[in-house]
């Protein structure tokens, strides 16, 4: 997917063109998306890549941004445990990657080239390794 120019200054609702009503569920983690899909994509903390892509929002834009970090820090962690970003993106939806398989890839290399610390982390990779592309 080709990304737009400015994208990284653009909020989820404004890059799908999908602008969600109001949160009428009302739990924390439904609220909390829901703010987030207003959020510029510049602003993302670690842990607002973990919980979005955790509930496989926003996956085109943010699995890139979430790369970019664990290019950094193999083991960048959001509000609950080094290395919890990994392993959200370590279950992010097979089809998509299947349709990005160059994402996949590069999460495979950074995998293999981090192995002992993801080893130390006890980051389990196997789900993303059944979901190859």
């Amino acid at each position: 997917m080709k990304l737009e120019h400015n994208w990284r200054f653009k909020t989820l609702e404004q890059l799908e063109k999908d602008v969600w009503g109001p949160d009428t569920f009302g739990s924390h983690l439904t609220s909390t998306i829901h703010r987030l899909r207003k959020k510029v994509l510049n602003d993302f903390s670690i842990e607002d890549l973990r919980i979005t892509i955790g509930q496989q929002e926003g996956l085109p834009y943010l699995v890139p941004l979430a790369i970019e970090v664990l290019k950094e820090d193999i083991s960048a962690e959001g509000d609950f445990y080094e290395g919890d970003l990994l392993k959200a993106v370590l279950t992010v939806d097979p089809k998509f990657w299947k349709e990005n398989r160059e994402y996949w890839e590069t999460v495979h290399f950074l995998i293999k080239s981090k192995k002992q610390k993801v080893k130390q982390m006890e980051i389990d990779t196997d789900i993303f390794y059944t979901n190859k592309p």
